[in-house]
């Protein structure tokens, strides 16, 4: 009984127990008005001076008319958010600095949108006609910065970067007039094209906001372009003059490369298209494509070392492919009115993997790469994806939010995280629709004969059309007869182990390792020691490691990205050294002894990888009839 009351006693001392708050939280308001598709009330006037190349500031001036209904009312104004050809929102807000915004000469109150950060309101004053827009682009100096877009020889103008535009209409219904002032002796190259001119500044031809954005520039003071025929121009910017020295036969092949494409579609989807590449080591690299240009940035070498290998020349038949795939046809849920929309990329294994797919075909026909080199980079792209765990747990379809999972950020295990797959998969896939169309057809027809139907729908439309799966299902079903929505859905769907490698089968091929690398795998890896198939390392200069196999030998060993390998088998590292070591290990069991350096410790790994050196090759199944070339010759030759 005492026990009893002196607990009663204890419990009614005792502080009652705060109890857990619980609020509901604040409900989301999109206040920024929807787009609409009617014509915006005036011109936009954008200058942007990018005479600052020793900072990389592009100074940007705009004016942009009021319309009536929102003089004395909050406006918005909306910095590019989701770009085309990035598939993301990649817009570069925190590089916008300096903002003023002033109407009739008198600055005014701007706020940033609290639900979108690249959303302005503005307090309109009644009776203003106009807002004067002044900011600074602060483009990167050195790489941690993002891509750097400005030397003191070159620098790429990207128009969403330097502008803002209203928020309620369709991009496309926004007229803009741009004017550029340019450094002293410079020349520029875009599918913009000059209205007038007063010394450096250039006025160019009012366009609607759409196409602006649509319609970058690369300029600099070492400066050369080639008529490549059918409205095409090649303009091409280097660090130095001397890399500029193109042959005849060199802008030959670039010539070709217009007219196998326009073979292959069957029509020119822009009224004229200018392929801008730049040829530098300072500037950051690129590759973006655009309706009627594309940004195409690769080394120096390009056509000084020509002979080396076939280098980045895939990358200018891509983003020219692009004119017709993935800017003409598009698919439908990557059509938005604004550059605030999101974007969804559900057929990015189209827009994308058939790019991939009609990249390599036109670099061979057209003479860029050659057959025999062409084949040696699909043998890699092929083992690479046959040997990517990845694909057992995660469907190519998936692969295309990649975008915006991670834009392109290091992963420290790709073969087990995927990333971007819709490329290089996709191009396999459509290697396979293309063998049962010549299968089917009993060689009559290919994936050619769908190119024209699917992607040529008239002569100079540089419009869109939108598709989406069973629209592409229909046109391929015209072309050839077959269950290919089936097919297709299995494609994309499937968890799998190895990649669907059939359409090589089909065309004549199979995948084999053998212990010396085909030269285009050679100048592939120029600055790797690759031996992802031999063992599951790729390593960079002085043996850092960059990629491991996941599930390898080298993944058993412990080692991961970033591992520095000082010592095999007790010899100090050199990438002969390790070459030796896998051969000498071939067909044996002691393992590689290496001695690896990890932050501030040092290890001793035991590498047990015992089948040598091996390097991805195609092999054919059948000999080759050189008068009558069938499967993947007969895909890759001039037509």
């Amino acid at each position: 009984m005492r026990a009893v009351l002196l607990l009663a006693s204890a419990l009614i001392a005792a502080p009652a127990l705060a109890q857990r708050s619980l609020p509901q939280p604040l409900p989301i308001v999109d206040a920024i008005p929807a787009a609409r598709d009617t014509p915006f009330p005036g011109t936009i006037k954008l200058h942007v001076d990018v005479t600052d190349t020793q900072r990389g500031v592009l100074r940007v001036a705009e004016t942009i008319p009021v319309p009536a209904e929102l003089a004395g009312k909050r406006m918005a104004l909306l910095f590019p958010k989701w770009l085309p050809g990035k598939h993301a929102p990649r817009g570069e807000i925190e590089k916008l600095a300096g903002l003023e915004i002033s109407a009739g000469g008198k600055p005014l109150m701007w706020k940033r949108d609290p639900l979108d950060v690249f959303a302005f309101w503005v307090e309109v004053p009644a009776g203003a006609t106009a807002l004067d827009v002044r900011f600074d682009f602060l483009s990167a100096t050195d790489g941690p910065q993002g891509r750097i877009v400005v030397t003191s020889d070159m620098l790429n103008l990207q128009p969403n970067s330097v502008s803002l535009y209203p928020a309620g209409w369709f991009t496309r219904q926004i007229p803009v007039e741009l004017s550029v002032t340019w450094p002293d002796g410079w020349q520029a190259g875009s599918a913009m094209r000059e209205a007038r001119r007063d010394g450096n500044r250039i006025t160019y031809q009012v366009t609607d906001y759409e196409a602006l954005v649509d319609s970058p520039f690369f300029a600099g003071r070492h400066f050369a372009k080639w008529d490549l025929g059918q409205n095409v121009t090649l303009n091409v910017v280097a660090d130095e003059a001397r890399f500029l020295k193109a042959s005849d036969e060199q802008i030959g092949k670039h010539k070709a490369l217009v007219s196998q494409a326009i073979k292959l579609f069957g029509t020119r989807q822009f009224d004229h298209y200018d392929l801008l590449l730049s040829l530098t080591e300072k500037m950051g690299g690129i590759g973006l494509e655009h309706h009627r240009s594309s940004e195409n940035g690769v080394d120096t070498g390009y056509f000084t070392d020509w002979e080396r290998g076939p280098g980045r020349r895939n990358l200018l038949p891509h983003e020219f492919t692009h004119s017709w795939n993935g800017k003409h046809r598009r698919g439908a849920d990557l059509v938005t009115p604004d550059f605030r929309t999101p974007m969804r990329n559900s057929m990015l294994w189209v827009y994308e993997g058939q790019t991939q797919f009609w990249g390599y075909v036109l670099q061979a026909r057209s003479g860029l790469v050659s057959v025999a080199e062409t084949i040696d980079q699909i043998a890699g792209i092929a083992a690479t994806l046959d040997n990517r765990p990845a694909r057992g747990w995660r469907s190519l379809d998936d692969t295309t939010n990649d975008p915006i999972i991670t834009p392109r950020a290091p992963k420290g295990w790709l073969s087990f995280q995927r990333s971007e797959d819709y490329y290089a998969e996709g191009m396999l896939v459509w290697l396979e629709v293309d063998g049962i169309i010549r299968r089917e057809s009993k060689g009559l027809k290919s994936l050619d004969d769908f190119a024209r139907r699917f992607f040529g729908t008239g002569d100079g439309d540089w419009g869109v059309k939108p598709y989406d799966f069973n629209g592409l299902v229909a046109d391929l079903n015209a072309v050839q007869p077959y269950d290919w929505a089936g097919l297709l859905t299995t494609r994309l769907t499937e968890k799998a182990s190895g990649a669907p490698l059939k359409g090589l089968e089909m065309l004549g091929w199979k995948l084999v390792y053998q212990d010396k690398p085909s030269s285009a795998f050679t100048d592939a890896n120029r600055r790797h020691v690759n031996l992802m198939f031999s063992g599951g390392l790729l390593l960079g200069t002085n043996g850092k490691v960059e990629q491991v196999l996941w599930g390898s030998a080298a993944f058993d060993a412990g080692l991961v990205v970033g591992d520095m390998i000082i010592a095999v088998n007790e010899i100090p590292y050199s990438d002969d050294a390790l070459r030796a070591a896998v051969t000498a290990a071939k067909g044996g069991t002691a393992p590689i002894r290496l001695l690896v350096k990890t932050d501030d410790r040092v290890r001793s790994v035991d590498w047990a990888w015992n089948g040598g050196l091996r390097y991805p090759r195609l092999e054919r199944l059948a000999p080759l009839d050189a008068k009558n070339p069938t499967g993947l010759e007969r895909l890759l030759t001039a037509k």
